[in-house]
């Protein structure tokens, strides 16, 4: 089937839009330029829609690739049939045509290759074929040079070459495969002591391989892994030797019999161990794609957190040990000051702390204090507290995940940036910026180490890199990148343009002062006509030449906005001092399409340009609900069973979610507790920094265990 009519089934799309996509994707357009300008070619579909179609495209492209191999293949063999023929063509998936390829494969020394050398393959042929006695046939294959002493020898050696047959045949490797993935069960055994528990619910567990969950999958992968867990794929097998037989035997007699046995050994010692490996395979990539959906899910609102802009902070790194590290920066993330306090155990020096971070408030006026939330993060949030009441003024707090701080921190873009500043300072400074803009500061980081997925580590790597980074890509053009200000490690992931060109760009704004027009990105090294088309409407210059600079209208389009301003009676001016709020009336009076037409514009574009212009650099992120900011803090101590609590989602996994409800501890809601109606996934109803209320349902002190309700507060306000 041609690739793209696959496509149009598949995803559900109109063949001319399909057919477009996969032409500027081949041209080499970026996802974040085809989905923003190209909409009327595509049928609007967004980022994430593109780059699920180009993956599936990348791997058909990969199927017809391999088929074409395997067809030359065996072809050059002389081997290539029309029913082989129409088998790759049929082929599905890279399974199945390696399947197929399977008995033309050049082997290693088998036993059936042992018995071939020998000249037994007529002898196995004639089995086959069931027309004779095989006892009488085999005394004619004896010969001692050979190795064959007996007729028994013979026979010997021709259930080898059957075996391997009936092992190579993709028919049958096909349905036994299908069989194991829909009937088949999973036993896991505790081969090892588990002192910290973390298998326990594993020691002899069984569970159907069709309804057995990703997490599941995932963590018995890591059991066996780590050598606590042995595990295995159980199907009758007496049920899977009878349809090796069925696929064979065609009558009674000594003929059918030896196949029987050759058939029972094939599955046994050929079949099965292999088949076995590939169901595992599956089940761990379709695991795997779960848990990296989950993350790219996850990730996406964690970077789009509204910034608190225009606030001086000061971030705190809190630790017992080594003190908790203080960075005070300006409303643009600069650097004001550094510090090492000691608030809590062991030292103690909690009035001396006091000192030193009034003197920091009332110095640089400090508006809002960032604390990570690692170690002793709750004692210093106590501190934070009470100096806050001390005070009595306008400071307010917030606890930010500090997850992959210190791993920036000992990066070389760390050492690069603050040269002079220890490591444990420079995480402080990342705390205090990931509050004022999350995305500027996150991007900094591998996103496997912000804290969001499970099993990260255990992923295939170049598809999780691949996976993330097209979440980091959509992020950072969806919200756009001031080019005059914009780190090299925001600019590279801007669409078209790469860590040497995002060099060059702050390489030249370094030389030649900030840029006044995107025109000027043309004189950037390396930078050329293709890559200026890519990333010239996602780079913003908020007090260029041009108030469109300034907006995600295309420079392609500059000349039609115009156009579009002239048709309705505006100006340039009026765009500065945004006075277009009676625009998008304006155009649904006069009619969409007709405007559109006049302007040589597209409806979907045009309405882009439009919501532009009456908004010029505006930020997407400012209509997302606020990080909750505090004064007071509450301790697992002040809760109880019952009690409705406010919290932010902190992370949805495949069970449930950790809800932020302002103590230490995360809360988790289980799946079950979300809603009462039906959900696949908590993703479903949930996502990464939403405000929720909740019912504290179980409470353990001890363990610092919250067990959390959403469905049971529309129960209490019913």
């Amino acid at each position: 089937m041609e690739i793209s009519v696959q496509l149009t089934e598949e995803f559900k799309l109109r063949p001319e839009h399909v057919q477009n996509i996969l032409k500027l994707l081949d041209e080499g357009n970026t996802i974040p330029f085809i989905a923003r300008y190209r909409k009327e070619m595509t049928g609007s579909v967004d980022d994430q829609g593109l780059r699920e179609l180009n993956d599936r495209y990348e791997y058909l492209k990969s199927l017809e690739k391999r088929k074409q191999e395997v067809g030359n293949a065996i072809s050059e063999q002389e081997k290539m049939t029309d029913e082989i023929s129409a088998a790759l063509s049929a082929a599905r998936t890279l399974t199945e045509v390696e399947d197929i390829y399977r008995p033309f494969k050049q082997k290693k020394k088998t036993r059936a290759s042992v018995a071939i050398e020998k000249g037994l393959q007529p002898l196995a042929d004639f089995i086959l074929a069931q027309n004779g006695d095989p006892y009488v046939e085999a005394e004619k294959y004896i010969d001692e040079e050979k190795g064959v002493k007996t007729g028994a020898h013979a026979i010997a050696g021709a259930k080898d070459i059957i075996a391997e047959i009936i092992s190579d045949n993709a028919e049958l490797r096909k349905k036994l495969r299908a069989l194991l993935e829909n009937h088949g069960e999973m036993q896991v055994k505790m081969v090892k002591d588990d002192e910290k528990g973390t298998y326990a619910m594993y020691s002899d567990y069984a569970e159907l391989v069709p309804e057995i969950k990703n997490h599941r999958i995932l963590a018995i992968n890591r059991g066996e892994k780590e050598d606590f867990l042995k595990v295995k794929i159980f199907f009758e097998p007496e049920i899977a030797k009878r349809v090796c037989k069925a696929k064979y035997i065609k009558t009674s007699g000594d003929c059918a019999k030896l196949i029987e046995e050759a058939a029972s050994d094939g599955y046994d010692r050929l079949i099965q161990p292999s088949i076995e490996r590939e169901v595992r395979a599956i089940l761990t990539d379709r695991a795997s794609e779960q848990a990296i959906k989950m993350f790219e899910v996850n990730l996406r609102p964690l970077l789009l957190q509204p910034p608190v802009k225009g606030k001086v902070t000061l971030g705190l790194d809190p630790g017992y040990r080594t003190g908790c590290k203080v960075a005070v920066v300006d409303e643009t993330g600069k650097v004001l000051d550094t510090s090492v306090i000691y608030p809590v155990p062991p030292k103690n020096k909690i009035e001396e702390a006091k000192e030193i971070v009034k003197d920091f408030i009332a110095k640089y006026k400090v508006d809002i204090i960032s604390i990570g939330n690692g170690t002793a993060s709750k004692e210093t949030e106590i501190f934070v507290a009470e100096l806050l009441k001390e005070l009595n003024g306008d400071v307010s707090y917030a606890v930010v995940s500090e997850a992959g701080a210190s791993v920036y921190s000992a990066s070389p873009l760390a050492v690069e940036e603050f040269p002079d500043l220890d490591l444990t300072k420079r995480s402080a400074i990342s705390i205090a910026r990931r509050l004022q803009d999350p995305l500027a500061e996150l991007i900094k980081i591998d996103p496997k180490s912000i804290g969001v997925g499970q099993y990260q580590h255990d992923m295939d790597k170049k598809r999780l890199d691949s996976v993330l980074g097209g979440v980091l890509e959509d992020c950072v053009n969806s919200v756009g990148v001031d080019l005059n200000t914009a780190s090299v490690s925001l600019l590279k992931y801007v669409a078209g343009l790469n860590s040497g060109i995002a060099k060059n760009i702050v390489a030249y704004r370094e030389e030649n002062g900030k840029f006044t027009a995107r025109q000027q990105l043309l004189k950037v090294s390396k930078l050329g006509a293709k890559a200026y088309e890519q990333c010239a409407g996602f780079l913003r210059i908020a007090d260029g030449s041009n108030i469109m600079d300034n907006t995600a209208v295309h420079p392609e389009s500059y000349k039609k906005a115009e156009n579009l301003l002239k048709l309705f009676g505006y100006t340039e001016e009026d765009v500065k001092e945004r006075r277009l709020t009676e625009l998008p009336a304006k155009v649904k009076a006069y009619g969409a399409e007709k405007a559109a037409t006049q302007c040589e514009l597209d409806v979907a574009t045009m309405n882009d340009i439009v919501s532009e212009l009456v908004k010029p650099g505006r930020d997407i992120r400012e209509g997302l609900p606020q990080r909750k900011l505090r004064k007071d803090i509450l301790g697992i101590e002040d809760l109880s069973v019952g009690m409705e609590v406010e919290g932010t989602v902190r992370n949805v996994i495949d069970f449930g979610a950790f809800i932020d409800i302002g103590v230490h501890q995360d809360g988790l809601v289980h799946i079950s507790e979300i809603t009462d109606r039906f959900i696949k996934h908590p993703s479903d109803v949930l996502k990464v920094g939403q405000q929720v209320k909740a019912v504290i349902i179980n409470l353990d002190v001890k363990k610092q265990r919250i067990g959390l309700s959403l469905k049971q507060v529309r129960k209490q306000a019913n």
